[in-house]
């Protein structure tokens, strides 16, 4: 038997992974268990996890990652940790980094304090593009030095450093993966693929930033877990690895792309002032977990963005109150 302790695993990435890991054909699925360790904040949604809720493998914890007494309990009986919590939208953080550094930084070191007292077998942190900074031209790769430009992004390096300290100082296994730009079913509305798609379904206008060229790679969120999973199972401890899409595009192409396929016209498009400290271009070099682990981005991206679209206009009962009880929301990462 194999347990997992997923961390955030009611939110959007998280839920996806655990969906994936109850959901498995495979004959050693069967013997997983998987505890989520989430704080339901507005991000995170119970509701995420109702196509799995019913499976007798799963458990749902409410509570924090800083909780170290909670995550004591909780690792004592754990095999594999994935650790998704995190404060992760760039604009929150502009406007107060205080919480992002308490649950991106601090909740980190609580998890692997616990993970090392407890000699869990696995630790995969689940990361971003965002800490290697705006890449001018080419890719990074997991070698490249991190250049945070956000709050957010300065938090989840830390975390990543801290995390490969844990392995070269009490040889704790961790691996990280930096992930793309991801998008797929159960996103909260306030990233710019559901936003844009939430606002053109209501009859609103949706907001693009500056001059719209920045540059993202897009991921969709199976093709993101696949790869944790790829390093989960065989990824070396110690190491990084990179997870993206393959599909570079600016914003202006990409609300184009949504305009399409919600039947909207450019007439839709509301230009705000660029954020601060704004990244131009984000690009991965993924040859690492391609060449070691046999990794490959396999949902195309306008067929899962057009999937995308179809379960947001299907699903105004999961995203409808969240936007109702959330103040306007501007992001594009």
């Amino acid at each position: 038997m194999t347990r997992f302790l997923v961390t955030g695993g009611a939110g959007f990435i998280g839920s996806h992974y655990v969906r994936r890991l109850l959901t498995d054909p495979a004959p050693a699925a069967a013997d997983r268990t998987v505890t989520v360790l989430d704080r339901l904040t507005y991000a995170g949604n119970e509701a995420n996890l109702a196509p799995v809720a019913d499976d007798g493998r799963l458990r749902l914890v409410v509570g924090d990652v800083c909780d170290t007494a909670l995550l004591s309990r909780l690792l004592a009986d754990t095999d594999v940790v994935v650790h998704f919590a995190a404060e992760s939208h760039v604009d929150r953080s502009i406007s107060g980094a205080a919480e992002f550094i308490r649950t991106n930084v601090q909740g980190t070191q609580s998890l692997l304090m616990g993970c090392l007292e407890h000699r869990v077998r696995k630790v995969v942190l689940v990361s971003t593009d965002e800490v290697y900074g705006s890449v001018p031209a080419g890719s990074s790769t997991e070698d490249d030095p991190l250049d945070p430009s956000s709050p957010y992004s300065a938090s989840k390096a830390g975390a990543d450093l801290l995390g490969m300290a844990f392995h070269r100082t009490h040889g704790l296994p961790v691996c990280v993966t930096r992930g793309s730009n991801t998008y797929g079913p159960y996103q909260f509305p306030e990233k710019i693929i559901p936003l844009f798609v939430t606002n053109l379904l209501d009859g609103l206008p949706v907001p693009l930033y500056g001059d719209g060229l920045h540059v993202r790679d897009w991921l969709h969120v199976d093709d993101h877990c696949a790869g944790i999973q790829l390093v989960v199972a065989g990824g070396r401890p110690g190491e990084v690895y990179n997870i993206g899409g393959g599909n570079e595009l600016t914003n202006r192409a990409l609300t184009d792309k949504i305009l399409r396929q919600a039947g909207a016209g450019p007439s839709a498009v509301r230009r705000v002032p660029d954020r601060a400290g704004h990244d131009l271009r984000y690009s991965l070099d993924c040859s690492k977990i391609r060449e070691e682990l046999g990794y490959r981005a396999r949902v195309d991206f306008d067929r899962g963005l057009a999937e995308t679209v179809r379960w947001y206009a299907a699903n105004r009962a999961w995203w409808e109150p969240m936007k109702q009880r959330s103040e306007p929301l501007v992001s594009v990462r």
